[in-house]
């Protein structure tokens, strides 16, 4: 089997909620989103998709998807796109960096490699771990009261695992954690995610006063030596997200001890094919982890729901349904979210058949 084509949509992904603020100020009303898709010789076609988070979050942007694929491309053709390792070699070979960018490519080939063998992916990946997975809901950042009043309506679909957006004004960030944490059960959780919104002293004066609130602390600060300061001097579980983009990265923080939880994006350590290796010496290191990615919608939830369901539950935190926060359905037989949980397909490859006509036009196409 071999590579043929490989070619790229572009699709606009506006939000339900209308907007998605966090730390700094930033906000997003439509997402940009990459679908790629891989063609081989045999009639097989994969597909992936990449979608950043905004230019301004991590060092990934939409049209450099579009860009790095026109460069990647003609690097790939020819290539058995069953022969994960070998491929990913390659692309590391012909475009350094850039992870986000080979992301899309890799999935996709996954994808392939699935109808190809008559397996869904999660099998592939490990095997499937328990009937469902849990999924948290991410809470824009508003007002205290806004998003406790949130949070009581994501409760009453099924959620129970809440990501708040902080990492703005640290007073008010304090409200904000105690207003949502007093809508919620014991047994719910909750995570303050910053973000890398916080200076230092504004995270240490944050842990400080929530002290005695049940939550999680996620990424409070820009720089890997500053989260660990904090991590040294707070007592609530802590999780390590934008800093950890590489095996060599969790090596380091796990030697520091610098984090309860890990949080894994797919297209920030550059697909699925490393996201796995990051997430197996996790498990091996008894390291919880939360499965997701950037962003995105049917296809990038579909492969989620894959990685985290070959994920034992034990070390499963919690994962995302990015498909529910957008307008858009990109794809059918999409992971949906049922009670707060979600299930990956037990169909061949990631289970999913885009929508050709929500895709529209090819604004990328090499063979």
């Amino acid at each position: 089997m071999k590579i043929t084509r490989i070619f790229a949509h572009r699709v606009e992904l506006p939000l339900v909620e209308g907007s998605y603020k966090w730390s700094g100020g930033k906000s997003v009303t439509v997402f940009d989103s990459t679908i790629v898709g891989v063609e081989t010789d045999t009639g097989l076609v994969g597909y992936g998709e990449v979608c950043p988070l905004g230019p301004f979050y991590l060092p990934a942007y939409a049209e450099g998807v579009r860009s790095g694929i026109r460069e990647l491309a003609p690097h790939l053709l020819g290539f058995d796109p069953r022969e994960l390792a070998r491929l990913n070699q390659r692309m590391d070979a012909a475009l350094k960096g850039h992870p986000y960018v080979k992301s899309g490519l890799d999935i996709a080939c996954w994808d392939i490699l699935g109808q190809a063998t008559g397996l869904p992916v999660c099998v592939l990946l490990g095997g499937r771990f328990g009937e469902r997975v849990r999924l948290y809901r991410a809470i824009s950042q508003e007002s205290p009261e806004e998003m406790a009043r949130k949070v009581s309506g994501y409760r009453a679909e099924g959620y129970t695992r809440f990501q708040l957006k902080v990492g703005g004004d640290p007073d008010l960030d304090i409200e904000r954690i105690r207003a949502v944490r007093t809508m919620l059960h014991s047994t719910d959780r909750l995570v303050a995610d910053a973000n890398t919104g916080w200076t230092q002293h504004e995270a240490m004066r944050v842990v400080r006063e929530v002290r005695e609130v049940d939550v999680y602390i996620e990424q409070p600060c820009a720089t890997y030596e500053e989260c660990l300061a904090v991590r040294r001097h707070c007592d609530h579980p802590f999780v390590l997200d934008e800093n950890v983009d590489s095996l060599e990265m969790l090596l380091r923080a796990r030697r520091d001890l610098a984090m309860d939880v890990v949080n894994l994006k797919i297209s920030k350590l550059g697909g699925l094919t490393k996201t796995r290796q990051v997430r197996d010496l996790c498990v091996s290191l008894g390291i919880a982890m939360t499965l997701e990615d950037s962003w995105g919608g049917d296809i990038t939830t579909a492969a989620i729901a894959h990685l985290a369901h070959s994920t034992p539950e034990e070390f499963r935190f919690t994962a995302t349904d990015f498909n529910s926060y957008v307008t858009v359905q990109t794809a059918d037989d999409a992971p949906r979210r049922i009670d707060g949980y979600m299930a990956a397909s037990t169909s061949p490859g990631l289970g999913v058949m885009p929508r050709l006509g929500v895709l529209g036009k090819r604004v990328v196409d090499i063979s």
